[in-house]
């Protein structure tokens, strides 16, 4: 049997990829068994059965449509085909007639039908040519077609069918994802990203569909196919003349044309087919030139590309490689495509429409697996990533900015891109050096390396020349209607009694506002946008104030600065910024982002939304955590009790324990108040692993035992610093005959009774009144006794601790909008209590973190002086509302 006839015998499988390839396997292998010297007959009835049940199984999962794009209909035989056929044309010529017979009936008026069609035909022309004899032609030919063609429409009018109703939405563009990639929009989506458009487009996945199709952006229906699709995106972004479809000169659209309608003409052939043509075709053209039309890629290059089946990874551009002669100018021509920036971002959003799936568009290049809780971020190609994370230098990072932080640090990371942390420094009234130091050093506290730290004003002079050109073309005029009434204005959708204003009028204007001077002072410019828009912030936005204050870096150059609305797409489109994440609060002025984009003819910039971080008990507006501040309440923005990144660094917070968390919740557009109990619980995961433990005891509230054979306290034990890994390694513990214990661990204890001294061993009770005395048993039974105590021995060289505990600043779980947050300030949010810890506690350094058994988790915020300055230990919660051992604290376990 033949390799051909062998592959019949695959198993069908069922996903709609894989069925289409094993259809077009059965089809080669059906051509190749009937074109052989001696057909065999069995074999190719065995290829045809296995070849409809293939097709059978592909329109049943695919919703009843074929494989061509139709619905699928049972083959027939000739003899079938030509009865079906005849029933067909008699029925036509009975409804062309007016008749209504069914059957025999029909087939024996069929005769004279025809004959009545055949009149009714012959009068029409007759009439049009009395029509046109008359001098009436102009009235029988509307269409400006020939008069014949004109009676024909006379004889038989046309009823154009009314636009069907779409279920997509304007701009949405809907593909199967389980499709080849050659069988996605993959040529729309490049000349989407060729013209500065992509953004615009809704990329949906929809595994009932066949084939592509977009939302017009009138709202009236869709337009289906990848090339009707693409010509439709590239006449749309040049207003009708496009240089990807060949510009205005009508010679190049042609040519255009040509290659468009050869690269369509090769669809029916197999890959290897495609290939061999494509390349006898291009050789020629490309040994002399780079791009099939003209001098720069054009629509031509792409559909030629996607021709080949969009080899735009390389497994997929190995298999030409195989078929196509080594060094060809076609292999050349298909690298050059394949490493286009366009086209690697096309293959990447083809493939992740479902937003479970990414390319790999280099070998070896294969990315780290998502973090739990992230998604891709939609067309991002490594190499050619950046993200962003813009501060204003106005206040002190809290938890929510680390959030931010984080997620723009991990993409630009895993996508081996840059990172740019660019200050918002266009409001000198509340921004201050102190501010932009602090946000370096906290971004460092919590991981975050910046390639590049940049200064909006650093582009004022550039940003102002854009407002000059939005005035100079009429985008922008200059308003001075008083704040409220202009909120008013827009609240009730009037247009402002300036919105009119003259060029030239709104210049002077912006001159005076920009000098700096009092007449200048109520002026602002606002963009021309849409003060009918349901959108509040396209209701011409206010894009530059006068502010005389100095700034921190330019001094007193500028007297007048532009808005964050204005600042940022301009400044991201000119740092090369790909993806620009935003939280959900931003999701109204995204629309006026790209607004602005196109308005400028700025590079457009991608937007991914994510959810802002909120947590119980907790405030996070500067505002309010500078009253917190300025009234005294807490020590300052790193006090421990703060929301802030050095306040939560402070209480003992793990870079990778926080970085986990932010990116577990970082996919979610959903808001939510998170508990802080989750966000510890994270941290002592990680804490657990390398935290040292050690032993302390309350400095009043203790009880002493006298272990009668404990030795005259010289003598040491050695124990694991981390019982669960020895690597880190030991520790020297004092032992001897007076120890002391928890006071609470002793109640109810009795003559007899066995207790473990944790570390030590078991010890018998042999006295209670008077004070506890006990013997140690060198091999006591550990597991049976139930009592297990934490200890230190009573010697001098123990060291003094002070532990700090802390509790929320508010109250209430969530406060609202209406709410007053001084009415919900916690009283009581802050406890010390003085331990005896044992002596090796002095060797800590600041910033440690320890465990003391049986007590919890603790940060050094103060190393070991001397007597008057002990060491002090700050508690870190652990996730859970109280402690196991019953050491409570004063305060609440968190």
């Amino acid at each position: 049997m033949s390799s051909e006839g062998n592959a019949v015998a695959i198993p069908a499988p069922t996903d709609l990829p894989s069925l289409a390839t094993l259809i077009t396997t059965l089809g080669d292998s059906i051509k190749s068994l009937k074109s052989s010297s001696s057909p065999d007959k069995d074999e190719i009835t065995k290829a045809v059965a296995a070849l409809l049940d293939a097709k059978r199984t592909y329109s049943k999962n695919n919703g009843g449509i074929g494989v061509d794009g139709k619905k699928w209909e049972e083959p027939m035989s000739k003899s079938e085909k030509k009865k079906a056929e005849k029933a067909a044309k008699a029925a036509a010529a009975a409804k062309a007639a007016g008749g209504n017979a069914s059957g025999d009936d029909t087939q024996a008026a069929a005769p004279s039908k025809k004959a009545a069609a055949k009149e009714a035909k012959k009068a029409a022309k007759k009439e049009a040519k009395k029509n046109f004899k008359e001098g009436g032609a102009a009235a029988a030919n509307t269409t400006g077609a020939p008069p014949a063609a004109a009676a024909k429409k006379a004889a038989a009018p046309i009823i154009r069918p009314m636009m069907t109703k779409s279920k997509l939405a304007p701009n949405q563009l809907a593909f199967n994802p389980n499709v080849s990639l050659a069988e996605r929009p993959v040529i729309s989506l490049t000349i989407a990203i060729l013209t500065n458009t992509i953004v615009d487009y809704e990329l949906l996945s929809d595994h009932t569909r066949n084939g592509c199709a977009l939302g017009l952006p009138s709202g009236n229906g869709e337009v289906s196919g990848d090339l009707a699709i693409a010509r439709f995106i590239a006449k749309r972004a040049a207003s009708g003349t496009s240089s990807f479809l060949g510009g205005s000169d009508e010679e190049d659209v042609a040519l255009m044309d040509q290659w468009v309608d050869y690269a369509l003409s090769l669809s029916k052939f197999g890959l290897a087919r495609r290939a061999l043509s494509i390349q006898r075709t291009l050789d020629p053209l490309l040994v002399t030139g780079t791009y099939v039309v003209g001098h720069s890629l054009s629509l031509a290059d792409v559909a030629l590309f996607a021709a080949l089946g969009f080899p735009s990874t390389e497994e997929s551009k190995a298999e030409i490689a195989r078929i196509c002669p080594t060094g060809c100018p076609t292999l050349r021509w298909m690298e050059m495509m394949s490493n286009s920036p366009a086209v690697k971002e096309a293959t990447q959003l083809a493939v992740g429409v479902a937003k479970n799936a990414e390319a790999t568009l280099e070998q070896g290049a294969v990315l780290d697996p998502l973090a739990a809780g992230m998604a891709y971020l939609e067309g991002a190609t490594p190499g050619s990533t950046t993200t962003r994370f813009p501060p204003e230098p106005s206040g002190y990072l809290h938890v929510g900015h680390a959030k931010a932080s984080l997620l723009n640090d991990y993409y630009a990371r895993r996508y081996k891109g840059r990172l740019v942390v660019r200050f918002d420094d266009t409001n000198p009234s509340k921004e201050k050096d102190e501010y932009q130091t602090s946000i370096i050093e906290d971004l460092g506290k919590i991981g975050v390396k910046p390639d590049v730290v940049t200064f909006t004003s650093d582009y004022f002079e550039t940003i102002k020349q854009y407002a000059l050109w939005m005035i100079d073309n009429g985008l922008a005029y200059m308003d001075d209607t008083p704040q409220e009434q202009m909120q008013k204005e827009r609240m009730d959708r009037q247009h402002s009694k300036h919105c009119e204003q003259s060029p030239s009028e709104a210049m002077e204007y912006f001159k005076l506002m920009c000098s700096g001077k009092e007449d200048g002072k109520p002026w602002c410019l606002r963009a021309k946008m849409d003060m009918s828009s349901d959108n509040g912030t396209l209701r011409d936005p206010v894009l530059y104030r006068q502010n005389t204050t100095p700034h921190h870096r330019s001094g007193t150059k500028y007297k007048a600065y532009p808005t964050y609305d204005l600042a940022c797409p301009i400044v991201d489109s000119i740092e090369g910024v790909t993806h620009a994440l935003r939280t959900t609060e931003y999701d109204d002025r995204n629309a006026q982002y790209q607004n602005i984009s196109k308005m400028l003819g700025l590079r457009r910039v991608r937007i991914q939304t994510f959810a802002r971080m909120n947590f119980m008990y907790t405030v996070m507006s500067k505002r309010k955590l500078t009253w917190f501040v300025d009234t005294g309440r807490v020590t300052g923005w790193d006090d421990p009790r703060m929301p802030t990144v050095r306040g939560v660094s402070r209480r003992g917070i793990n870079i990778d324990a926080l970085k986990k968390f932010m990116c577990s919740q970082g996919a979610s557009r959903r808001i939510v108040n998170m508990e802080w109990s989750k966000f510890w619980a994270e941290n002592k995961k990680e804490i657990d692993k390398y935290a040292k433990r050690f032993m302390a005891i309350d400095k009043t509230d203790h009880v002493g035992l006298t272990v009668t054979n404990g030795g005259d306290g010289t003598d040491f034990l050695t124990t694991d610093y981390l019982p669960k890994d020895p690597s880190f390694g030991k520790r020297l513990v004092r032992i001897g005959k007076k120890v002391l214990l928890e006071k609470v661990d002793t109640e109810g204890i009795t003559v007899g009774e066995n207790i473990v001294l944790t570390r030590w061993g078991v010890v018998e009770i042999t006295k209670v009144d008077g004070g506890l005395e006990g013997k140690f048993v060198p091999d006591g039974d550990v597991k049976a006794a139930k009592r297990k105590i934490s200890w230190i021995a009573d010697v001098p060289e123990n060291t003094p601790v002070i532990l700090s505990e802390f509790d929320n600043l508010v109250s209430k779980e969530k406060l609202e909008e209406e709410d007053n947050f001084e009415d919900f300030i916690n009283p009581d949010t802050e406890a010390d209590t003085e331990v005896i810890g044992d002596a090796g506690l002095k060797t800590l350094k600041e910033h440690d973190i320890i465990q003391l058994e049986r007590r919890g988790f603790y940060r050094v915020d103060r190393a070991y002086v001397n007597e008057s300055k002990p060491l002090k230990l700050f508690m870190i919660p652990d996730g859970k509302k109280k402690a196991m051992s019953g050491l409570d604290g004063k305060l609440a376990h968190r």
